[in-house]
This record gives structure tokens, sequence and C-alpha cells, in this order.
């Protein structure tokens, strides 16, 4: 294992010397530069704070890194406004992509939001291991994130108004990347009212060779009582009718037990962080599995799914349920994958 790959999974590395150089991208630097950053000039002179944001323009995409060596990003810190001219869809409205060696189609395709467990547009404290988002809206990202020649990232703005006030930080190392290490990918997906009786899928036609590492739920409960009884089932190399994994709920799935008690909590690897509930209004929640310790490796393809179901007192028990879920899936895999299904409009990804 490269210093780079050993240094991104713990602390065992971090004392090894390394050839890598580190590099950094901000409103500040946009092109990661050595000695280019701080160049900006503000009534305090050069090198003052002249440009720590940018603004993103009305209906189009914004880049904003440009890597064309090997390497890989080891964090990305990003925090925006929540509400916009247009309500609270901004985290919604906000599209990131990521592009690995030149590729045509991204292999990140997610809300700005969703992609730091951050679902339903809101805000949500995470103290997790690759992801932690802190007061009031700072949104960091360690996913490792390798790249053999080039990396691109962008940010589109489908809100409908200038967002002012992006502020972004992607640090990365160039370094030689190993002929193993596989592409990071994330894919965002949403039924606004989930079919009944027939389990929502989180991530479906992913081909080739790799591992799950990890899952992202935003669950908007529109029925009374428990919601949380479905089952987490991982389809592997050609499975059929059945998974060679299945869960045996929701919330055991990201570590809890017994309808959680209705308390949140945010650990290294699993959360609940979020119960909105207020008087009148329906309850969402937020919850995430990240597959650190435990990834779910796959040889020729995989698939995902979940499903939708509650509990009543007798006589009915369990009873399948028709609520509003929405889905990241974060893998990685070799290169090529298969094609993302079309993310939907930014409406049909508001919350309700």
């Amino acid at each position: 294992m490269s210093d780079m790959l050993r240094s991104a999974v713990g602390l065992a590395g971090l004392s090894l010397l390394s050839d890598a150089q580190t590099r950094s991208i901000c409103a500040e630097n946009p092109q990661g530069d050595k000695g280019a950053a701080a160049t900006a000039e503000n009534h305090l002179g050069v090198g003052w704070k002249g440009r720590p944001c940018i603004t993103l323009p009305k209906d189009e995409t914004v880049e904003l890194a440009a890597i064309a060596r090997p390497g890989v990003v080891q964090h990305i810190w990003i925090t925006v406004t929540d509400r916009g001219p247009r309500g609270r869809t901004v985290l919604r409205d906000l599209v990131l992509r990521l592009y690995w060696d030149g590729e045509e189609q991204p292999s990140v395709e997610v809300p700005v939001g969703d992609f730091f467990a951050n679902g339903h547009a809101m805000r949500c404290d995470i103290n997790s291991l690759p992801v932690a988002v802190n007061p009031n809206g700072g949104m960091n990202c360690y996913w490792p994130m390798p790249f053999s020649d080039s990396a691109r990232i962008t940010v589109t703005n489908e809100h409908g108004d200038e967002i002012h006030g992006f502020f972004y930080q992607i640090t990365y190392a160039l370094t030689d990347v190993p002929e193993a290490a596989a592409r990071f990918h994330v894919q965002w997906r949403r039924e606004n009212t989930v079919t009944y009786h027939k389990e929502y899928t989180i991530l479906d036609g992913v081909e080739g060779r790799g591992h799950y590492v990890g899952t992202y739920l935003a669950w908007t409960q529109l029925s009374t009582g428990w919601w949380g009884e479905g089952e987490v089932k991982f389809y592997l190399d050609g499975d059929g009718e059945h998974p060679t994994i299945c869960g045996t709920g929701t919330e055991d799935y990201v570590g809890g037990a017994w309808c959680f008690a209705d308390r949140t909590y945010s650990t290294a690897f699993l959360g609940y962080p979020l119960r909105h509930a207020e008087p009148g209004q329906i309850i969402r929640h937020g919850l995430y599995r990240w597959h650190v310790p435990d990834p779910i490796r796959f040889r020729q393809d995989l698939r995902v799914t979940i499903q939708d179901l509650g509990f009543t007192p007798q006589p009915t028990g369990y009873e399948p349920l028709t609520d509003d879920i929405s889905s990241v899936a974060y893998w990685y895999q070799a290169e090529p994958h298969a094609a993302f299904p079309a993310l939907p409009p930014a409406r049909a990804r508001w919350p309700r």
C-alpha cells in the first residue's frame, strides 16, 4: 500500500516520510498552484482575505477544481447558506459532480447537502470519521479519492437565483497512485412516495469489481407509528431473487436498536443524527452507516435495497409503508462504471 493510501485509513502511516506534495484549492488559490495563494487584494492590502468565497451564478456550472496530475483528494470542506431567494432548498439545489481521469460522465453526482449526510435540505451536525458537519454548517469529507492522471470537481447552481458566499477548500496530494486503487463513486436516488410492498432501491446497475462503503438515508415518515422495520439487502455477484447479505431492521443497520427510543446519536461509523418533528408536521429522519471497517466486497455486480416497513399492534404486525425516501450510496470500484440514472431536476429533489 502506498504512503498516500496508508495515511488515509488511520494514524499508523502518519510518521512515514513521503514524496507526495500537498496542494489545496480554494477561492484564494483556484488552481492550487505552488506559491499562488492569498494574492487577492482588499482595503488591507494583498493577502488579507481578498477573495475568501465565490458567487454561484444562476443555472450555471462552476469548476471548483481541475487537477492534471496523479494524486488523491484527501479533504473537501464546503459551507454555504441553506436558504436562498426560493427558500430552504439550497442544499438540494446545488449539485456536486466529480470526474476521474478524463471521464465524460461523473463518478459522483449528488446534491451538496446529501453528500455530507445533510438531507432534507436541512443542516445537521455529523460526528463521524469520513464525514463531519460542524456548527454552523461546516461540511467536511475525508473519503480518500485517488486518480491516476486527472480530477475535475464542479458544482451546479439550480436554485433559480445567484448564491452568494460559497466557501470551499479542496486539499489533495500529488503522488503516484497504485494500479489497485479503485475510484470513489457516489449516487443519489429518491422515491417521493415509495411503491407499496416493493423494496426501495438504494443502488443498482453497478458492474465490475469493488466494495461498497456507505449509505445515507433521508427518510420522511408519512404515516404514524414505527417506520423502521425494513431490512437492508445486498445482492452480490449474480444473486437472483434472494440476496447474500440481509439485515434485521432499519435502526439495526445503523447500529441502533428498539426504535431508537426517539434518541439521536452520531458516531464514527453509525448514526441517527436527525429526528426533526414539529407539531402538525411530518417527521424527518437522517441515518448513516459507513462500511469502513467492514466494506461489502463484490466482484461482478451489486444491488442494494431497503424495505419501507412499519409495525403496528396486532393483528396486522408488520406493514409495508409508502414514505418519501432519499438515499446516497458510496462505493469504490474499478472503472469504467455503468451509467447513472438521470438526476431528477431541482423541483423533484425538494424536500416536503
